[in-house]
């Protein structure tokens, strides 16, 4: 046990030793108790000062405090000395083979020195308590010295996975899921395999509860049935206008993927879009709307056909049950994330237009050169945010980002639509220095219409949430920091 310190003389330090004692013992030893009329007796400043325990500012006495108490026994330093003596004079002969062995005994009878020594250290620290257990022994670490390396650090990515995968099931089979606990878990990503069941639960399509989960589903696609024959099938009763709007999008929609251009893919989408349109006459059919369908339509498919690759996976291989639970499901998760977001598309979507003068606040406040270079050069953030709010990225980055990306937007405690706004300003943020490099509004506009994201993986997703969470806790407790672009709206 370390003994306890008596409160020092300050004046006398500077003149009895050379070492500087510290007044707070180092973060895990016992503390002394001051009084408060000892350090309360300065300024301002020397009160702040004497109330920090700055980890940098031990003294070298008590760094070596523990070594000092590791003793090495006479015949290991006389035999450590000993073989330092032939190793010297065997190196002033000429190498020869004879050399040779001669050192490599030597190393050997070093390293045997060695062992022992360990093992009296090892028997040392054994007698005076073990590190992480409450010992005071020499071995403990001081800030700034090299640790041993946890082999936690070096688990693979894959059993992290697994890992995260069990907490996961562990989650889901409560009896009752804990709702926040699953935000917090699925905030960094959330595995492939509990993805599915983990958007239904996050988007409010399926219930906390387990009992009530199976019947909701039942219910719920029975519903979506329904729909379908009451507004699609019965052609005679459609909305003409609305349903050649959606006809003419769907083919538009990711063109380069050979999955949605199958005709089975693409019926399916106007199904679910059109319905959608119909039960929300205020907003009604937005192009960008098809973009949102396929993040869900993409997670529902994988769950029905585990390990496949997608991007040209022939749905008609699909029974027509199993058809009918992707669409069924797609439709209502989408319904359920719109809900917060409504207003991005109504009449002359001013819910958008509102959200694009914030941004141009928030940039204008954390960086005003990158603000004042847009501006300067004639570059309207209406020009190129619009689609960022509008699609929420999904036309910015790659579609295994975007779904990694609605990840943490599902998780959002309350609600992405705010969260969305800073994950725009970071996606900009992210390419300033490009930005800064353009000297024309043609290759500013270029960039920010074509911004190179085709190599971004998951790490760049969660490197930008990261940012946007640093800019929205930053403003956290001033909620009307962007009420100036009201003014513009």
């Amino acid at each position: 046990m370390e003994s306890y310190q008596p409160e020092y003389d300050k004046s006398s330090v500077l003149s009895d030793t050379f070492w500087r004692t510290p007044q707070r013992a180092y973060p895990g030893g016992p503390r002394q108790k001051v009084g408060q009329s000892e350090v309360m007796s300065g300024s301002s400043y020397q009160q702040f000062q004497a109330s920090v325990n700055d980890a940098w500012d031990l003294g070298d006495d008590d760094i070596i405090s523990g070594i000092a108490e590791t003793r090495i026994s006479k015949a290991i330093s006389q035999t450590a000395a000993l073989n330092v003596i032939n190793s010297h004079r065997n190196s002033s002969k000429n190498v020869n083979k004879g050399d040779v062995k001669g050192e490599t005994d030597s190393v050997k009878s070093s390293t045997e020195a060695i062992d022992v020594r360990k093992n009296e250290v090892k028997k040392l620290v054994g007698g005076q308590g073990a590190v992480g257990q409450g010992g005071s022994g020499p071995m403990r670490p001081y800030p700034g010295r090299p640790r041993p390396v946890r082999l936690s650090a070096l688990t693979s990515r894959e059993e992290n996975n697994e890992l995260k995968l069990e907490r996961f099931q562990q989650v889901h089979e409560s009896a009752v899921v804990d709702l926040n606990e699953l935000k917090q878990l699925s905030w960094s990503g959330i595995p492939v395999k509990a993805r599915a069941i983990t958007w239904r639960l996050l988007a409010g399509y399926l219930p906390a509860n387990s009992e009530r989960r199976a019947e909701t589903l039942e219910r719920k696609r029975a519903d979506y049935k329904h729909l379908v024959r009451q507004y699609y099938a019965a052609s005679d009763e459609r909305d003409d206008e609305t349903y050649r709007q959606i006809h003419i999008d769907i083919p538009r929609m990711s063109p380069l993927v050979a999955l949605f251009q199958q005709r089975t893919v693409q019926v399916m989408f106007e199904r679910i879009l059109y319905i959608w349109a119909i039960r929300h006459p205020a907003s009604g059919y937005v192009q960008g709307i098809n973009d949102l369908v396929t993040p869900f339509f993409m997670v529902f498919l994988q769950e029905a056909v585990p390990g496949e690759e997608l991007d040209n996976y022939p749905l008609d291989k699909l029974t027509e049950e199993q058809r009918d639970i992707i669409e069924a499901d797609s439709f209502w998760c989408l319904s359920k994330f719109l809900d917060s977001i409504q207003d991005n598309y109504i009449f002359a979507q001013l819910g958008i237009q509102y959200k694009v003068n914030q941004l141009k606040e928030l940039i204008r406040r954390i960086d005003k050169p990158l603000h004042e270079h847009l501006q300067n050069h004639g570059v309207d953030y209406l020009q190129f945010s619009f689609r960022w709010m509008n699609n929420l990225l999904t036309r910015e980055i790659p579609l295994p980002c975007t779904i990694r990306l609605w990840d943490t937007y599902l998780a959002e405690s309350d609600g992405f639509a705010i969260f969305q706004l800073y994950v725009c300003a970071a996606f900009l943020l992210h390419w300033r220095e490009r930005l800064m490099m353009e000297k024309d509004f043609q290759g500013l506009m270029i960039l920010l219409q074509n911004v190179p994201t085709q190599n971004w993986t998951d790490s760049n997703i969660s490197m930008l949430v990261a940012e946007a969470y640093k800019l929205k806790f930053a403003f956290a407790d001033a909620p009307n920091h962007l009420n100036a672009g009201k003014a513009d709206r």
